[in-house]
């Protein structure tokens, strides 16, 4: 039984303090169903009968929120009693079919920050640059005057995949490189079965399908990272060098090719259609992010490819700020790998069980706590703005400043590396887009469609449906940014 009532800890006993148990009403199952079906709409409910921390079963595993976003530091602070590559273990046996040494997840975010980091970021931005010029060219020819109509989730993700692949994944110094094109539509088939991978909820069919992507895409992802003149980027080719070190086999080699494909491709295009998406449908904001690129473009100092410190975007780093807020809602999670007190920020003490599982889901606090935030639910693109236009860094619990106010990227030592790079890519993005394009909703009066509920917990949200817009070159010739 899980609930204990007295538990000796050295010299005293704890009594009842474990969170509140919600087992649900199906033996095993417990609340697993709901929590899969929409992980918000079941946690916000679970917080209204039981407070900001509570332990629910789902599939025969204990899991405890913690939703104080005071107390989260208590959490992401302790690498001893808590693990968090056993997760990460967990998800990539389910979805990817790969088993790595134990050893590895140091070494990859060491050898990343290399990659990710300083002057070698600014090389991956402008390499980034060419990739996104070279398919937004192909996209549209600059004579073409006839608007063209697509989806804005399939043109962002696409446009995207497409660059970050030849960016990352290379191929372009090799005539028999695979098309990215074939790369995306098998990506996107596999794309869709991912969270029920991860959940183990396939039907017979659907793993059928699973297995016959992932074999197809271990395939075209072959030569990715090969050998240093393949088109690879070096970090690619580092981590190949690391694995094979490793002694990691060329099978399990290409399945971590894949898992390297969505780690980076899995978000950057979701991400970039919520914002254009929010800025098609506000155009209050639109204009403000236009006339700031537009002053941007003539002060010769301004390079959208620059690293962070030398572009100054205050309202587009807002409005993203704001998008990330509303739409990025991945779960923070630990194994308990031993009894821990968790101290709350408000006093209380808990124990948490060895064995269970501890998760933090910052969408909901801080991301979309109304006592943090007014009005959660808009979208408001210079929420993260002062009156002086200077960024706005303070924001407010129960009269104290918070230390984590939005959590998109992680944090603490397991935050995102790639952070930087990401970033600078939207800003590109958008940048090349909203500048050498007219871009407009087909219909002036479409509002955003529905989140897709299957998708919290991993990551950024994606739509159920699309966004219907249209787009045709301005006269401007792309390139000359």
């Amino acid at each position: 039984e899980h609930k204990r009532e007295n538990v000796v800890l050295g010299l005293f006993v704890l009594s009842n303090r474990e969170p509140p148990l919600d087992k649900g009403l199906i033996p095993w199952l417990g609340h697993a169903l709901e929590f899969g079906k929409d992980a918000s709409k079941f946690i916000k409910r679970m917080k209204e009968k039981h407070g900001n921390i509570f332990t629910v079963r789902a599939a025969g595993r204990y899991v405890t929120l913690l939703l104080d976003p005071h107390s989260y530091d208590a959490v992401i602070s302790d690498s001893e009693s808590l693990d968090f590559t056993r997760y990460a273990q967990v998800l990539m046996e389910r979805i990817f079919d790969l088993q790595l040494p134990h050893n590895q997840p140091d070494k990859v975010k060491e050898m990343m920050k290399r990659h990710f980091l300083g002057v070698n970021l600014s090389r991956l931005n402008s390499t980034m640059s060419r990739h996104l010029q070279a398919v937004l060219k192909a996209e549209t020819p600059q004579n073409q005057r006839d608007w063209k109509e697509e989806g804005l989730f399939d043109l962002c993700y696409r446009l995207l995949f497409k660059a970050g692949y030849m960016g990352l994944f290379g191929g372009e110094k090799n005539n028999n490189s695979v098309d990215p094109s074939s790369i995306y539509d098998e990506y996107k088939k596999f794309d869709s079965l991912l969270t029920k991978m991860a959940r183990g909820t396939l039907k017979a069919e659907e793993k059928k399908a699973a297995t016959g992507l992932q074999r197809r895409l271990w395939e075209l992802l072959a030569q990715a990272g090969q050998t240093e003149d393949c088109g690879s980027s070096p970090w690619l080719h580092a981590y190949r060098r690391l694995l094979e070190d490793d002694g990691v086999d060329e099978e399990t080699q290409r399945k971590a090719m894949l898992m390297q494909l969505w780690a980076t491709q899995g978000n950057v295009g979701p991400a970039a259609f919520w914002l254009l998406g929010y800025l098609l449908t506000n155009p209050e904001a639109l204009k403000a992010v236009q006339r700031e690129f537009g002053q941007m473009r003539h002060m010769e100092t301004f390079r959208p490819t620059s690293t962070d410190r030398s572009v100054n975007t205050p309202v587009f780093d807002s409005a993203l700020e704001e998008t990330l807020r509303l739409t990025a809602a991945p779960f923070i999670t630990r194994e308990v790998v031993q009894e821990k007190i968790l101290c709350m920020a408000d006093g209380h003490e808990y124990l948490l069980r060895k064995g269970d599982r501890l998760c933090l889901f910052p969408f909901i606090s801080p991301q979309m706590d109304p006592e943090i935030y007014h009005e959660p639910q808009k979208f408001k693109y210079d929420r993260f703005l002062n009156e002086d236009g200077s960024v706005k860094k303070d924001f407010y619990k129960g009269g104290k400043k918070l230390k984590y106010y939005t959590m998109p990227w992680g944090a603490g030592t397991n935050g995102c590396v790639g952070k930087s790079f990401a970033i600078s890519t939207i800003r590109q993005f958008v940048y090349m887009l909203l500048t050498n394009y007219s871009l407009e909703l087909c219909d002036p009066n479409a509002q955003l469609p529905e989140i897709n509920a299957s998708r919290y917990g991993f990551g950024m949200l994606q739509p159920e449906g699309d966004l219907p817009v249209r787009y045709r070159p301005k006269r401007c010739t792309l390139g000359k940014q």
